[in-house]
């Protein structure tokens, strides 16, 4: 799993091919507490663990309800980021849970979660699948 992190200009890109299942989130999370701790002029902290949250969310949402290849990306601006978790599956619903993963508790809150924060939420296909794309402002 290869990490890239690149702040030579505006904004500061993470990208970053995850792990398929449990352990995502956990490395999508850690992948991006170090990119906040070498752009920390960038965020406040705040606002940084916001971003720590959404991306926990929505990675753990892919490995829930669809097929892998997963990644995720990351800009990262004064006063904004956008976080994108792609993964393999074409459905848009976000109801298909694929074998073997299963929730181990009532669930359903993610999205509202990242909503309450103050995130702007898109889907879009891509070529092999779709992204789930939050834009966070401050």
């Amino acid at each position: 799993m290869d990490t890239v992190v690149a702040s030579c200009g505006c904004p500061a890109t993470l990208h970053l091919q995850l792990p398929p299942g449990a352990h995502a989130a956990r490395h999508a999370r850690q992948a991006m507490a170090r990119m906040l701790t070498l752009e920390s002029a960038r965020c406040p902290r705040g606002a940084a663990e916001d971003l720590v949250l959404i991306v926990s969310e929505l990675v753990t949402n892919a490995v829930l309800h669809a097929e892998g290849p997963y990644a995720l990306t990351v800009s990262l601006e004064t006063g904004r980021a956008g976080i994108a978790v792609s993964d393999g599956s074409r459905d848009m619903s976000g109801h298909h849970a694929h074998g073997g993963t299963q929730r181990l508790g009532p669930g359903g809150r993610g999205l509202k979660i990242i909503r309450t924060l103050g995130a702007d939420l898109f889907v879009s296909r891509t070529g092999t699948g779709k992204q789930v794309i939050a834009v966070l402002t401050w």
